[in-house]
């Protein structure tokens, strides 16, 4: 179960989900070092369960994660977007980020991961491209390339692909125009 001490910055009051509602999972994951690591993902509590279980099957397939630490650890003020920028650097894998969502059009709406219902897998192998083609983080630009598929990447048919999938979960990377090739969330967004 999750507290706000345990969320620190990341939850605060006026954010879209009740802490009641999150939960803090202990996981375990397969790291690009080849070897066994446990890391902490913050999701929302009716999507736990299958969450949990895909991360465990990614273990077990050795499907590679280079970080998965709360997104409290990138926190310097109260400014999510600024946190989720640090942790995709870092190239973190992390789910829950009370944020407004990155949507340089439309009007200011909550993010999925506000909700606690998105994930971002391996963001340098998987990165956001926006449509005036900046890639973020910068360091994902050598994976743009998505034919060129490597340890960590997420692809149609891959196994992070299915599992997400198999859970009734979409993917950023099929989104026209901006494609956000580590998001996966329950709707799709």
């Amino acid at each position: 179960m999750a507290t706000a001490s345990l969320l620190g910055p990341s939850w605060h009051p006026g954010c879209p989900v009740a802490v009641d509602d999150l939960r803090i999972l202990t996981l375990p994951y397969w790291g690009f070092d080849n070897a066994p690591h446990v890391g902490e993902l913050v999701i929302a509590a009716d999507a736990s369960q299958a969450v949990g279980g895909l991360f465990v099957e990614l273990f077990t397939a050795h499907f590679p994660i280079r970080k998965m630490v709360t997104i409290d650890h990138y926190y310097t003020g109260t400014d999510g977007v600024a946190a989720d920028d640090a942790s995709v650097a870092d190239d973190n894998t992390a789910g829950f980020n009370c944020r407004q969502a990155v949507d340089p059009g439309g009007p200011p709406s909550w993010s999925e991961h506000a909700y606690g219902e998105a994930v971002d897998v391996d963001p340098v192998e998987n990165p956001y491209v926006e449509a005036n083609g900046v890639v973020d983080p910068s360091a994902g630009q050598a994976f743009t390339d998505r034919g060129d598929v490597r340890p960590g990447m997420a692809v149609p048919g891959s196994i992070v692909n299915r599992l997400f999938a198999g859970i009734g979960w979409g993917w950023g990377g099929n989104w026209a125009g901006n494609p956000d090739y580590q998001h996966f969330s329950v709707n799709g967004q």
